[in-house]
């Protein structure tokens, strides 16, 4: 089953081959995580990911929803033990 994954953008980072990209958080795991279909993300502010593409925002208690109904589902193979706080340090990369 394909799933998307809420994560925190905690930077933005530099263009690459025409698209927008953002270092994102997974509870404690961070990834290159493409952002052009949600150009308008902001560090501290969290996205579903699928597939290494940020496909939507959403606010914080949305993704504490979504990480319930996956670990109901049991597909989070405790990953996910609880959601990154924004931290004091999240900015953007000029």
């Amino acid at each position: 089953m394909c799933l998307g994954i809420p994560g925190l953008v905690v930077e933005s980072l530099a263009a690459a081959g025409g698209l927008d990209y953002a270092l994102v958080e997974f509870a404690g795991l961070r990834r290159r995580v493409c952002v052009s279909c949600t150009p308008d993300v902001r560090p501290g502010e969290y996205v579903i990911v699928h597939a290494g593409i940020a496909i939507s925002r959403l606010d914080v208690e949305e993704a504490e929803r979504v990480l319930e109904h996956l670990r109901a589902m049991g597909e989070t193979d405790d990953w996910d033990r609880s959601l990154p706080e924004p931290a004091e340090s999240v900015h953007e990369i000029p």
